[in-house]
């Protein structure tokens, strides 16, 4: 938390690249672009920025009533799907003796470059502005030194000729703006670095690169499959009605399951009450196919076992490798989120996989209650997560 004292020494700090201050409440675009400026960290600072409203250019307060919508509207803003990956970042309202303020701190991204709807923004001194070609290329260097997530890392063994650059192309159209893209002269090597496909120092793709474009990802990444059982009982002592193997890149493995979901899953005509018919699905499509890309998200890509689907006649099994990630725990799982695999987070925003970031479970649970299915149930231990979703009654 930060303290009056420290809030009262930045707004009057008019020198410091690391503070932006607005008297708006209301210019989402200018809070985006500052947040996806600082998260970039251009100038190497590695330490937080802060966007104060509720200020003057000249570090005193306006007289802002700091509400609590307008720090849920300023949190949202990471949330919203429109700043790529999103950083990490606090909201709060700072009482002061001279009025208050509502502050916004960003933590430096150790996977830049951020976008704010395809472009890139960086701060140099006063400047706010959209990168050129070779900024953008800086921060690109910058991240190979700063990686962490397995799914930003160099395959060693894989080449440019293991992805396939129209699945590229289409999904650079999706996530980059048409302007940056027009004025773009870039190698292939560096636009696909600018997106954490591929590592310039290591010349080679990522792990992210291959998931998403690659010809045969699970060549060198043996768990990269989801494993599909149909089976006509309770129980696995029968036979599989359906037994796949879903490979591929991953829009490829995304809509297979689609079908498969839409195919076992039809509408039915039921008999309600008074003897009106209602139509519905043993279980809503969309709390499934979030269930799903939840596995895919967040799973652990190190472990060579597959993402689990097992449908049976009374509920559905997802079971996918790695525990919880970061700082979620079994009592936060709806409301907070820690990412494992942010480019891939990321990639299936851009896809519109994905809604808005960390609310898939929620949104999940509503889905279910709404078509009469009892709560998803999670097992989760240090190696595996399991989302058990049992059918509605008739």
């Amino acid at each position: 938390m930060l303290t009056p004292e420290f809030v009262q020494a930045l707004l009057t700090d008019l020198e410091s690249d690391c503070i932006e201050r607005t008297t708006s409440t209301s210019n989402t675009d200018k809070f985006a672009q500052a947040i996806c400026a600082f998260g970039n960290d251009y100038p190497g600072h590695r330490q937080p920025g802060y966007l104060i409203v509720g200020a003057n250019d000249d570090g005193t307060p306006c007289g802002l009533d700091v509400t609590d919508e307008l720090l849920r509207n300023l949190a949202a803003i990471r949330a919203d799907g429109n700043v790529l990956p999103p950083p990490a970042m606090t909201v709060e309202k700072v009482v002061l003796s001279t009025g208050d303020v509502a502050v916004v701190t960003v933590q430096p991204s150790t996977v830049p470059p951020i976008r704010y709807k395809g472009r890139v923004y960086i701060r140099t001194g006063p400047r706010k502005s959209i990168a050129n070609e070779q900024e953008e290329r800086i921060l690109s260097e910058r991240r190979a030194s700063l990686v962490t997530t397995f799914d930003a890392h160099p395959v060693p063994e894989a080449t440019l000729t293991d992805l396939t650059m129209r699945l590229f192309d289409e999904y650079r159209m999706q996530t980059v703006d048409s302007d940056t893209i027009a004025a773009n002269h870039r190698t292939t090597e560096e636009k696909l670095a600018s997106l954490r496909c591929y590592d310039l120092t290591a010349g080679r793709p990522t792990v992210a690169g291959l998931l998403l474009f690659g010809s045969n990802a699970r060549y060198f990444l043996p768990g990269a499959y989801v494993q599909f059982l149909k089976f006509p009982g309770h129980g696995m002592t029968e036979r599989p009605d359906d037994e796949s193997e879903v490979s591929g890149d991953l829009r490829t493995v995304v809509e297979t399951m689609r079908q498969k979901i839409m195919a076992y899953n039809p509408v039915r005509s039921l008999q309600g009450e008074g003897f009106q018919d209602r139509s519905g699905a043993d279980y809503p499509e969309w709390a499934l196919r979030e269930l799903f890309h939840n596995a895919i998200i967040h799973r652990d890509y190190q472990s060579n076992t597959p993402v689990r689907f097992y449908w049976f006649a009374d509920r559905i099994e997802i079971q996918s490798a790695g525990g919880l990630y970061g700082e979620v725990t079994p009592a936060t799982l709806t409301r907070r989120n820690s990412y494992r695999n942010p480019v891939l987070a990321e990639a299936m925003k851009s896809m519109n996989y994905v809604n808005r970031y960390g609310y898939g479970i929620q949104r999940a649970q509503d889905l279910l209650a709404a078509n009469g299915n009892p709560p998803a149930e999670f097992e989760i231990d240090d190696k595996v997560f399991l989302v058990t979703i049992r059918r509605r009654s008739s």
